[in-house]
């Protein structure tokens, strides 16, 4: 996450941290389903209104890194160097979510949003909104000239890369594997060598 520079702007990021460490120790402690967004305003000391000038609903408390790594995502592909290739940048980035969501203490968070319809759901358009919001950049990078239906489908395959190493018994492991098989994939949708 970048670090806000500005007093205001560290408050306002220390205030929504705390309001989601709250959150989460509430969901881990008493369950999902029975904390309501009073009960989490309430023992992180602010008001319900500050609660949702920060986060747009309750399921967003558990995914609260989600807009973070949408523009790690995005950025893997805006930020790389001219002429270094794409995958390999994607790759990086993922490994790197994997590890923060396998990290010490995820498991927890995970068996909770396995067993809440609504944090499956909301999980769900969470990943549908980052494989589209990837697609976007991939399509705008004028040295990838694929169609609209590769870059979409290359989006798709790097967030659902994602979420099956995540649950694999070696993560790291699982990601590599799939990327060469999402490279191969990219690398038949290719019209060109420079397109790679």
């Amino acid at each position: 996450m970048t670090e806000p520079t500005g007093r205001r702007e560290r408050k306002k990021a220390a205030t929504r941290q705390k309001i989601a460490d709250t959150a989460l120790r509430l969901f881990l402690e008493r369950g999902y389903e029975a904390v309501g967004i009073r009960d989490v305003a309430a023992e992180a000391d602010v008001a319900v209104t500050t609660l949702f000038a920060h986060f747009a609903s309750k399921e967003a408390l558990v995914f609260e890194r989600d807009d973070d790594f949408e523009q790690r995502l995005t950025r893997a592909v805006t930020d790389r160097p001219p002429r270094e290739p794409l995958l390999p940048a994607l790759r990086l980035e993922i490994h790197a979510l994997v590890r923060h969501c396998t990290a010490d203490g995820a498991a927890p968070i995970w068996r909770m949003i396995e067993e809440s319809p609504a944090l499956r759901e909301y999980e769900e358009s969470m990943r549908l909104r980052h494989a589209n919001t990837l697609a976007t950049a991939i399509a705008a990078d004028p040295g990838l000239p694929q169609s609209p239906t590769a870059c979409r489908t290359i989006a798709r395959f790097v967030i659902d890369a994602y979420s099956l190493a995540r649950e694999a018994t070696d993560p790291g492991s699982a990601v590599d594997e799939i990327f060469e098989m999402i490279e191969a994939a990219w690398e038949a949708a290719s019209p060109s060598p420079r397109a790679r």
